[in-house]
């Protein structure tokens, strides 16, 4: 027979019981106990959201202000892979929005809006690497420059920061989101004294 519910550890209720042989009428049930309850959102938490969220909306400006260089200096087709970055400002304004208050709709947003940073930080990351393999005679003379060439590398490390910031932050919000809604029950321990 398999058993319909099972334990999650979310509620841990711990009842002592008083000694058998010590036990007086109704003396052997305490008149109280403990019980602990894990929170999801408490979890979520853990994993720093409003430090992670301020370190998105950094790497979003920064990006931003070093695409706006890059374009004003070499071409308007480099703000394809920079200015869609603004996106990393929403998801650090929303991750920080989501570990300030338990509103869970925030936090759904935030790990919607995470998630989409993740993918594209991964489609910067490819679009900046292989921008000038098309490119003009006059554009190719430029992608030898060392500032150029400097400032492309910086842009593609902080699309890696974001990707490990969002893979993080996917991480923590998930435990807070996705978890199980039916079929737990709490978990209760009786500690008899000796």
């Amino acid at each position: 027979m398999r058993y319909s519910f099972k334990p999650d550890d979310c509620m841990v209720i711990t009842i002592p019981l008083g000694s058998i042989r010590n036990a007086r009428d109704g003396q052997l049930m305490p008149e109280t106990f403990t019980c602990v309850f894990k929170d999801a959102y408490k979890v979520f938490l853990k994993g720093r959201p409003k430090e992670l969220g301020a370190a998105q909306i950094s790497i979003g400006i920064f990006v931003i202000c070093v695409g706006t260089l890059i374009a004003l200096e070499y071409g308007l087709s480099h703000l394809m892979y920079t200015l869609p970055s603004a996106l990393f400002i929403a998801s650090g304004i929303l991750t920080f929005a989501a570990g300030s208050s338990p509103f869970m709709p925030v936090v759904k947003l935030s790990f919607i809006f995470n998630i989409i940073s993740l993918f594209w930080a991964i489609a910067a990351l490819v679009i900046c690497t292989f921008m000038n393999v098309g490119a003009s005679h006059q554009n190719l003379s430029d992608s030898k420059n060392p500032m150029f060439v400097g400032l492309k590398v910086l842009v593609c490390i902080l699309c890696g920061f974001e990707l490990i910031l969002a893979l993080v932050l996917i991480f923590w919000e998930s435990k807070a989101v996705c978890r199980p809604h039916f079929n737990t029950l709490p978990l209760i321990t009786i500690k008899q004294d000796v």
